[in-house]
């Protein structure tokens, strides 16, 4: 820039004496590229500032748009081989096993198109998700947030992996109280990203076993702590940027020698990247030259690490986001929560050529708290994993997981028959791997009797209730008999005003409004013979059976056919010890009896006692 004027005003830049800054001054081609160099300034200064203000907008409004999903998986142990016993290689294997499921899941995110653009640019992405194990109350949780439009697919991509997981889309838990210390810290990487963290591939147990204790010793109640991983699908670029670090270390050149190299042009293109990623879409050109390789040769170790480049390499990459947060009742205790969370981590660095973790305490706590609340993505404090890294360092719970104070998935569910009936009653419904289906019963099956049952509380009433308001909205006749009253009391709140003329409602114990009911009236031959048969029932079910035997069943059902014998004026319960003592009673209903075996029984048997 200063030697286009100096040689616009054909001026040696070794006499600076040659004009004065006053001249500069006054030249009007100096001063209008001054002035579209402040504008320039300000320009750039204030279009930042205005990213910064939308996307903080924005994130507030985004956070609306996301939902939470708590995952649980059973507790099951897989069969160890005959006799129950295996062998250590044979268990580290199955360790492996069971985490290379949650890498395909993670293959799934990371094969999504990154999000890109002026309005990615200015906004920020959102195609993130956040990958959270928590601690509170007493028990470990794993959660995972993601926009809305992503919850049947991620849902998809877990049941695939996790046939018997349990999946519930809850209300965002919250870990803070009124009068606790809180303090949290990012983790980020302290070599390039194309350097490989270690993985559950090279360890030699589950790498998330250290984590799961530190947070099963969290067991006070006013004490909490997360760690949330918040990751997205990253730019093909940081492939580029490895392959070009591999391709000169094979060339001849040392990793120092490369790195640093890379350094200095990250330093020098750092005014271009807004624009390129804004207004380009072409692919870069390798900004290494080839030279001819030294004569260095590589040591076993540097062939390894390089080895280690080329494996992580070959797997899906993602932008990856780690913050801690610890709560508890006092400073000194979250404190120290927090750095046995951080320490935790220490098994996955590898030094020297390799890649290791370094934790980051921001001064800004309300900062931090705001982001994870909200789980934006800090590019600030992110680097790079690919889905073997980040499998080591989030998934479900394993079979052979010993940490205690999971929450474990108690009971599985299964999947609905395929036979569900499509008409009748709606008796609940069956919600399996995100998919709901009504549970109904055929009007002939609920001829076969209905047995409900279950433990207080467990929603017997609320069933028959459900049950019977079906019914009464269809105009269908119900007699409903409830000993408690609280089972009547929710179907009368529930009766349309049509139907009010339809209700009948008998209390014994409301005197105030008596109701008259007669167990003995009956107008045909048949009901009489059930009306018999059903009190003979009763008095088996309140006596014991050796003070009723044949002789009382015989006297019984005579005289209850006698009180019946007048339809329009029946006798009644209360009736049936005058007919044993009063002649002149029973001759009254005599009058009216046409049964010849009853009135046998009168004139015959009655008549010599």
């Amino acid at each position: 820039m200063f030697s286009f004027f100096a040689f616009q005003f054909n001026i040696s830049p070794n006499t600076p004496s040659a004009f004065s800054n006053t001249t500069l001054l006054s030249d009007p081609f100096f001063f209008f590229g001054f002035i579209i160099l402040i504008l320039f300034v300000i320009a750039f200064v204030s279009l930042f500032l205005i990213r910064t203000l939308i996307r903080h907008k924005d994130q507030q409004s985004k956070a609306f748009n996301r939902v939470v999903l708590q995952i649980l998986v059973p507790k099951e142990r897989k069969s160890e081989g005959q006799g129950g016993q295996v062998g250590q290689e044979d268990r580290l294997e199955h360790v492996k096993e069971e985490i290379g499921i949650t890498e395909t899941f993670f293959s799934a995110i990371a094969g999504l198109k990154a999000q890109r653009g002026i309005v990615s640019w200015f906004k920020g992405r959102d195609d993130h998700v956040a990958c959270e194990i928590v601690v509170r109350g007493g028990l470990i949780y794993f959660y995972i947030d993601a926009p809305v439009v992503w919850q049947q697919f991620l849902e998809q991509q877990i049941y695939a992996q996790y046939p018997h997981a349990q999946i519930d889309a809850i209300t965002d838990y919250n870990i803070f109280t009124e009068k606790s210390a809180i303090i949290g810290a990012y983790l980020t990487d302290t070599q390039h990203h194309a350097f490989p963290f270690k993985t559950y591939k090279q360890s030699d147990s589950d790498p998330l076993s250290a984590l799961l204790n530190v947070l099963a010793k969290i067991q006070d109640s006013n004490s909490s702590a997360a760690v949330q991983f918040v990751l997205r699908s990253a730019h093909k670029k940081w492939r580029r940027e490895a392959v070009s670090i591999v391709r000169k270390v094979k060339q001849g050149k040392k990793f120092e020698e490369v790195m640093s190299s890379g350094v200095a042009s990250k330093v020098t293109g750092a005014l271009g990247m807004v624009g390129k990623e804004i207004f380009t879409s072409t692919k870069p050109k390798d900004p290494l030259k080839k030279d001819d390789p030294n004569e260095y040769k590589l040591s076993p170790m540097e062939e390894e690490m390089l080895k280690g480049i080329e494996q992580k390499l070959s797997k899906g990459g993602m932008d990856l986001t780690v913050r801690f947060l610890s709560v508890s009742e006092n400073e000194e205790t979250a404190r120290l929560h927090l750095d046995n969370l951080i320490n935790s981590f220490s098994q996955h660095n590898l030094y020297r050529f390799g890649n290791t973790f370094k934790a980051i305490v921001p001064r800004n706590q309300t900062k931090l708290i705001r982001h994870f609340i909200y789980r934006s993505f800090n590019e600030r404090h992110s680097f790079l994993v690919n889905t073997e890294e980040m499998a080591s360092l989030w998934h479900l719970p394993l079979h052979s997981t010993e940490a205690p104070n999971i929450k474990w998935l108690t009971g599985r569910s299964a999947p609905p028959p395929p036979n569900l009936p499509q008409e009748g009653l709606l008796l609940g419904y069956i919600e399996y791997r995100g998919l709901r289906h009504d549970v109904r019963i055929k009007e002939a099956d609920r001829r076969r009797h209905l047995y409900i049952i279950g433990k207080s509380g467990s929603g017997k009433t609320v069933t028959v209730a459900n049950l019977v308001i079906q019914d009464i909205l269809e105009g269908k006749g119900v007699a409903v008999v409830d000993p408690h009253g609280d089972l009547i009391e929710a179907i009368l709140e529930h009766i349309p005003k049509h139907r009010a003329d339809d209700v009948i409602l008998f209390n014994p114990s409301d005197l105030d409004r008596p109701f008259g009911l007669n167990m003995l009236e009956a107008k045909t031959e048949d009901q009489k013979d059930f009306v018999v048969q059903e009190m003979i029932s009763i008095f088996y079910k309140l006596f014991p059976p050796e003070m009723i035997g044949p002789m009382f069943e015989h006297q019984m059902r005579n005289v209850m056919l006698t009180l019946m014998a007048d339809i329009n004026n029946s006798g009644t319960i209360i009736d049936i010890p005058r007919m044993f003592t009063d002649d002149d009673y029973v001759k009254i209903y005599l009058k009216r009896l046409k049964d010849p075996v009853v009135r046998a029984f009168w004139e015959k048997e009655m008549a010599k006692t």
